[in-house]
């Protein structure tokens, strides 16, 4: 393929994830796309752009038979296109294995892919989804150090950063540590960076902006508990490629699994709606209301949180794509164990 070499500011960059949105338009302007063929939907699948088209691979659900009803999750290879905001879904091909939990960066090369799992383990593996003419093509790109799962990470100038996640199924352990893949020099591979000074966590939130990368929330493990307990996460952190790690204002409440890498508008980023633990353990599970749909809004400049209202969305595991001036929220999980098809889309500018 054509390499490109990259600027150095994500906000710049159409496949970041940035945009102009009014506050107003946050709320009210959603609408929803042509659902997945699959008609569960998927939590975790791999997400972004390659050309004019976007890409949604793997994920996993419950086709047997919901968890409370004694179904097991099921991964899945399937690599779904979508050509234009009002067109029809097509299969573009298969991933080499049923993936689901890693993390989505699109590129101007494609939709790179990273880590992830299976049934019975975590991936290490680091690949390039990219359309030529109608055929898929998969790059292999260098491995993770380890494997990860439920990582997070997003597109800051030419490197990727990913953070956090698990290593092993069950997610009993959670990792602080910080890695960067420097688009223009792959051959360097994976490359780690300071630890986040702070509890390892998984199911965090990424944003980018202004070559800086940030990190809200999450999920810890709490070492005191004999059943590795979840703790639901408030803090939020700002990597400087020259000054490391600054713990920013805390999150007015907790945020895990939200759509990421986190839009930005302005000098706003925007968390989406996650799981905030608050409904944790709810019973009987077949009743869960779903999730919150309230979303969060930091201001960069001054430091500080404000609540950014109601969406009608609330689909955690999922990414949020920027794709033909619009943000994308493809499928991802509404209610523990249940999954929806819908594709949900905002118009930026």
């Amino acid at each position: 393929m054509n390499r490109r070499h990259f600027i150095t500011t994500a906000a710049a960059l159409p496949w970041a994830i940035a945009g102009c949105v009014h506050r107003s338009q946050l709320t009210r302007d959603w609408t929803r796309l042509a659902p997945l063929p699959d008609s569960l939907g998927v939590a975790g699948p791999f997400a972004g752009v390659s050309g004019d088209s976007l890409l949604v691979a793997g994920g996993a659900n419950f086709p047997n038979g919901l968890p409370w009803e004694g179904g097991k999750k099921v991964w899945h290879d399937t690599v779904y296109r979508l050509d234009a905001p009002t067109g029809a879904w097509t299969i573009a091909g298969k991933l080499q294995r049923p993936l689901a939990y890693g993390v989505s960066v699109s590129t101007p090369d494609g939709l790179v892919c990273i880590g992830g799992s299976d049934a019975t383990q975590h991936y290490p593996g680091t690949f390039r989804l990219f359309l030529k003419g109608d055929a898929l093509r998969v790059e292999p790109l260098s491995s993770l150090p380890k494997p990860i799962a439920n990582a997070t990470g997003a597109l800051v100038g030419s490197h990727i950063l990913l953070f956090g996640g698990s290593t092993k199924p069950g997610e009993k352990t959670a990792l602080n540590q910080l890695w960067a893949l420097d688009l223009n020099r792959l051959s360097a591979g994976w490359k780690e960076l300071p630890a986040l000074p702070a509890a390892p966590r998984f199911l965090a939130t990424a944003a980018s902006h202004a070559n800086d990368f940030y990190v809200f929330g999450g999920v810890s493990v709490s070492e005191a508990s004999p059943v590795a307990a979840r703790v639901y996460l408030r803090d939020a952190w700002r990597y400087r490629w020259n000054s490391g790690w600054q713990r920013l204002a805390d999150l007015p409440r907790p945020m895990a699994a939200s759509p990421s890498p986190a839009p930005v508008t302005g000098n706003e980023i925007v968390l989406l709606p996650g799981d905030d633990g608050s409904l944790a353990g709810f019973q009987p599970t077949a009743k869960h209301p779903g999730f919150s749909r309230r979303t969060l809004a930091y201001d960069i400049p001054l430091n500080r949180w404000r609540e950014g209202g109601k969406v009608p969305l609330a689909h955690v595991t999922a990414p949020c794509v920027r794709w033909q001036r619009r943000l994308v929220i493809p499928s991802g999980e509404i209610r523990p164990g249940v999954r929806s098809p819908d594709i949900w889309s905002l118009p930026i500018s």
